[in-house]
Parts: structure tokens; C-alpha cells; sequence
């Protein structure tokens, strides 16, 4: 129960931190421990960890997009171009943009910290953003830590 709390933990951490990659941590996690169930539980523990953290990349960029500063950069017409683009590919298509969060929370391109405040800045709605990044965080990280158990066990 302990690495499970301790696995948690430091996903929520590691994905505040970009510095602090949490499948160095799986890496050795996963080797203290074997089995595909201690896998899976680890394996969402992670992903629950992870989705905590990126949650509050989300809200900071979802609250941040009507301060002055952000509407600063907006008054940009490059800024402003790129922004008006993704929001119209997001709009009214709520499954393009859990495609696109699902891939980057499962493979990690692009990177889910971008996408986390990406997904603040266009407002995609929690009730998609919140399972679509614990889904695919839990999946990445579970099938991290079968392949270490099967490397070393």
C-alpha cells in the first residue's frame, strides 16, 4: 500500500515538474516489484497522480486566458491567429480534441503538459479533459511498468 501511495505521489508531483519524469521512477518501482496486478494498480495510481497534476496546468491556463497579460499576447496578429485556429478546430468537436489529448496522454506527443494548458485555453470541458488524460496516462504508465516487470522479472 505504501508504493502505491508513494507511486501517487509522485506522479502528481512529476507532472507539476516537468524535470522529474516519472518513468525514471517506474523504472525502479517497477523493478522492487513484480506482477501484472501490481502493474495495473500502480499503473492507475500513476495515472491518477498524473491527471491531478495536469489538472492544475488546465486551470491555470483556463483562468490565466482573461488576465491582462494573456489578453496582451492576444492583441498579436500571430498570437491571435493561432489561438483563433485551434479554437475553431475545437469548437463544436469535443471528440477531436479527446483524440488529441488521448494520444498525447497515452504516447506523449505532443507533449501533455502543452496540451494540459492547451485544453485550459480553449475551455475543452472537464467532463472530457479529466477521464481522457487518466485514461491514457493510466494505460501508459501500466504498460511501463509490465514492461519492466517483464524485463527484469
Amino acid at each position: 500500500m505504501i508504493l502505491w501511495f508513494s507511486t501517487f505521489a509522485v506522479s502528481v508531483v512529476s507532472a507539476l515538474l516537468p524535470f522529474l519524469p516519472m518513468e525514471a521512477y517506474i523504472i525502479a518501482a517497477g523493478a522492487a516489484e513484480g506482477g501484472t496486478a501490481t502493474a495495473i494498480s500502480l499503473g492507475v495510481a500513476a495515472g491518477a497522480g498524473a491527471t491531478i497534476g495536469k489538472l492544475v496546468w488546465y486551470e491555470a491556463a483556463r483562468r490565466g486566458i482573461d488576465s491582462r497579460w494573456a489578453q496582451r499576447k492576444l492583441a498579436k496578429p500571430k498570437v491571435k491567429e493561432g489561438y483563433q485556429r485551434w479554437v475553431e478546430r475545437m469548437r463544436g468537436r469535443p471528440w477531436y480534441a479527446v483524440a488529441v489529448m488521448f494520444v498525447a496522454a497515452s504516447v506523449g506527443v505532443p507533449p501533455l503538459l502543452v496540451m494540459a494548458a492547451v485544453g485550459g485555453l480553449l475551455k475543452m470541458p472537464l467532463w472530457a479533459f479529466v477521464p481522457t488524460v487518466f485514461l491514457g496516462r493510466s494505460i501508459r504508465f501500466t504498460l511501463l511498468f509490465m514492461g519492466v516487470d517483464l524485463a527484469v522479472h
